[in-house]
Protein backbone atom coordinates (compact mmCIF):
# COMPACT_ATOMS: atom_id res chain seq x y z
CA UNK A 1 0.00 0.00 0.00
CA UNK A 2 3.03 2.47 0.60
CA UNK A 3 4.48 1.35 -2.43
CA UNK A 4 1.67 2.20 -4.42
CA UNK A 5 0.77 5.83 -2.59
CA UNK A 6 4.97 6.62 -3.26
CA UNK A 7 4.53 5.56 -7.16
CA UNK A 8 1.44 7.17 -7.08
CA UNK A 9 3.09 10.61 -5.96
CA UNK A 10 6.22 10.36 -7.67
CA UNK A 11 4.00 10.65 -11.11
CA UNK A 12 1.22 12.55 -10.10
CA UNK A 13 2.70 15.22 -12.56
CA UNK A 14 2.25 12.78 -15.73
CA UNK A 15 -0.74 11.88 -14.36
CA UNK A 16 -2.64 15.66 -14.30
CA UNK A 17 -0.34 16.36 -17.58
CA UNK A 18 -1.91 13.40 -18.65
CA UNK A 19 -5.77 13.74 -17.54
CA UNK A 20 -5.52 17.71 -18.99
CA UNK A 21 -3.78 16.76 -22.26
CA UNK A 22 -6.86 14.34 -22.76
CA UNK A 23 -9.23 16.81 -21.81
CA UNK A 24 -7.61 19.53 -24.09
CA UNK A 25 -7.95 17.34 -27.21
CA UNK A 26 -11.60 16.43 -26.42
CA UNK A 27 -13.26 19.61 -25.79
CA UNK A 28 -10.94 22.52 -26.46
CA UNK A 29 -8.65 22.01 -29.95
CA UNK A 30 -7.25 19.07 -31.55
CA UNK A 31 -5.13 18.73 -34.76
CA UNK A 32 -6.69 17.63 -37.75
CA UNK A 33 -4.86 17.13 -41.35
CA UNK A 34 -6.60 18.49 -44.72
CA UNK A 35 -7.32 15.45 -46.47
CA UNK A 36 -7.16 16.10 -50.38
CA UNK A 37 -7.33 18.76 -53.26
CA UNK A 38 -10.90 20.40 -52.10
CA UNK A 39 -9.51 23.60 -50.27
CA UNK A 40 -6.52 24.18 -52.51
CA UNK A 41 -5.50 26.44 -52.84
CA UNK A 42 -6.33 28.21 -49.72
CA UNK A 43 -5.47 25.08 -47.92
CA UNK A 44 -2.97 22.21 -49.25
CA UNK A 45 -3.12 18.23 -48.78
CA UNK A 46 -1.66 17.20 -46.10
CA UNK A 47 -1.53 20.44 -44.16
CA UNK A 48 -1.80 20.21 -40.18
CA UNK A 49 -4.52 22.53 -38.90
CA UNK A 50 -5.88 23.47 -34.79
CA UNK A 51 -9.87 22.76 -34.85
CA UNK A 52 -11.30 25.18 -32.41
CA UNK A 53 -14.35 23.21 -30.65
CA UNK A 54 -14.77 25.90 -28.55
CA UNK A 55 -15.39 29.10 -30.42
CA UNK A 56 -18.86 28.20 -31.57
CA UNK A 57 -20.43 27.43 -28.51
CA UNK A 58 -20.12 31.15 -27.55
CA UNK A 59 -20.40 32.66 -31.40
CA UNK A 60 -22.17 32.47 -34.32
CA UNK A 61 -21.20 30.38 -37.65
CA UNK A 62 -20.39 33.38 -39.85
CA UNK A 63 -20.10 33.40 -43.64
CA UNK A 64 -16.59 32.32 -45.39
CA UNK A 65 -15.06 30.72 -41.46
CA UNK A 66 -13.31 27.55 -42.36
CA UNK A 67 -15.22 24.49 -41.27
CA UNK A 68 -14.75 20.68 -40.22
CA UNK A 69 -17.97 18.89 -40.80
CA UNK A 70 -18.72 15.09 -39.75
CA UNK A 71 -20.18 14.18 -43.00
CA UNK A 72 -21.13 10.65 -42.59
CA UNK A 73 -18.38 9.58 -40.05
CA UNK A 74 -15.74 11.46 -42.07
CA UNK A 75 -14.06 14.63 -41.33
CA UNK A 76 -13.95 17.34 -43.95
CA UNK A 77 -12.92 20.67 -43.99
CA UNK A 78 -15.07 23.48 -46.07
CA UNK A 79 -15.95 26.85 -46.37
CA UNK A 80 -19.42 28.39 -44.96
CA UNK A 81 -20.93 30.02 -48.03
CA UNK A 82 -25.08 29.54 -46.95
CA UNK A 83 -26.26 30.60 -43.68
CA UNK A 84 -29.20 29.27 -42.24
CA UNK A 85 -32.48 31.14 -44.02
CA UNK A 86 -30.22 32.27 -47.47
CA UNK A 87 -30.84 32.07 -50.84
CA UNK A 88 -27.25 30.94 -52.47
CA UNK A 89 -26.60 31.39 -55.74
CA UNK A 90 -24.00 31.24 -58.41
CA UNK A 91 -24.56 32.86 -61.88
CA UNK A 92 -21.18 33.21 -64.07
CA UNK A 93 -19.12 32.29 -60.88
CA UNK A 94 -20.52 35.15 -59.23
CA UNK A 95 -22.06 34.85 -55.77
CA UNK A 96 -25.31 36.05 -54.60
CA UNK A 97 -26.91 36.11 -51.56
CA UNK A 98 -30.53 36.78 -51.26
CA UNK A 99 -29.93 38.20 -54.46
CA UNK A 100 -27.58 40.46 -53.00
CA UNK A 101 -23.97 40.45 -55.56
CA UNK A 102 -21.33 39.35 -52.19
CA UNK A 103 -17.43 39.33 -53.15
CA UNK A 104 -15.44 36.64 -51.96
CA UNK A 105 -12.40 38.00 -50.48
CA UNK A 106 -10.53 34.44 -51.15
CA UNK A 107 -9.10 32.29 -54.22
CA UNK A 108 -11.88 29.95 -55.36
CA UNK A 109 -12.31 27.82 -58.88
CA UNK A 110 -14.84 28.29 -61.22
CA UNK A 111 -18.37 27.39 -59.31
CA UNK A 112 -20.79 26.17 -61.88
CA UNK A 113 -24.47 27.90 -62.02
CA UNK A 114 -27.01 26.97 -59.21
CA UNK A 115 -29.47 28.03 -56.99
CA UNK A 116 -30.78 27.20 -53.56
CA UNK A 117 -32.78 27.86 -50.74
CA UNK A 118 -30.46 26.91 -47.16
CA UNK A 119 -33.27 25.54 -44.29
CA UNK A 120 -33.27 26.66 -40.65
CA UNK A 121 -29.90 25.29 -38.46
CA UNK A 122 -28.52 24.25 -41.99
CA UNK A 123 -25.09 25.50 -43.82
CA UNK A 124 -24.17 25.47 -46.97
CA UNK A 125 -20.40 24.78 -47.64
CA UNK A 126 -18.33 24.39 -50.14
CA UNK A 127 -14.46 24.06 -50.96
CA UNK A 128 -12.37 26.82 -52.22
CA UNK A 129 -10.98 24.15 -55.27
CA UNK A 130 -14.90 24.08 -56.89
CA UNK A 131 -14.15 21.87 -59.55
CA UNK A 132 -12.63 19.17 -57.13
CA UNK A 133 -14.71 19.31 -53.85
CA UNK A 134 -17.03 16.88 -52.52
CA UNK A 135 -19.56 19.54 -50.66
CA UNK A 136 -22.91 20.88 -49.92
CA UNK A 137 -23.45 20.37 -53.84
CA UNK A 138 -23.32 16.87 -53.72
CA UNK A 139 -24.36 16.22 -49.62
CA UNK A 140 -26.77 18.71 -49.10
CA UNK A 141 -26.81 21.43 -46.18
CA UNK A 142 -24.77 20.63 -43.34
CA UNK A 143 -26.82 20.80 -39.90
CA UNK A 144 -25.27 23.05 -36.98
CA UNK A 145 -24.59 20.25 -35.29
CA UNK A 146 -22.33 18.38 -38.13
CA UNK A 147 -20.09 21.52 -38.04
CA UNK A 148 -17.40 20.43 -35.49
CA UNK A 149 -15.60 23.30 -35.13
CA UNK A 150 -13.42 26.35 -36.66
CA UNK A 151 -10.48 25.26 -38.72
CA UNK A 152 -8.50 28.63 -39.52
CA UNK A 153 -5.08 27.88 -38.07
CA UNK A 154 -2.17 26.15 -40.16
CA UNK A 155 0.38 24.54 -37.66
CA UNK A 156 2.29 22.48 -40.12
CA UNK A 157 4.25 22.46 -42.74
CA UNK A 158 6.51 25.31 -40.95
CA UNK A 159 6.29 27.30 -44.03
CA UNK A 160 2.68 28.05 -44.47
CA UNK A 161 2.25 28.32 -40.73
CA UNK A 162 -0.39 30.89 -39.80
CA UNK A 163 -3.76 32.16 -39.58
CA UNK A 164 -5.88 31.40 -43.15
CA UNK A 165 -8.67 33.29 -43.94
Amino acid sequence: MEKTKSVIRENLIYIILLIVIILVKSFIVSPIRVNGASMNDTLLDKDLMLLDKVSYKFNEIERFDIVVVDSMDQYIIKRVIGLPGDVIEYKDNILYVNGKELKEDFSHKKTNDFKVTIPENEYFVLGDNRTNSADSRMIGPVSRKSIKGKANLIIFPFSRMGEVK
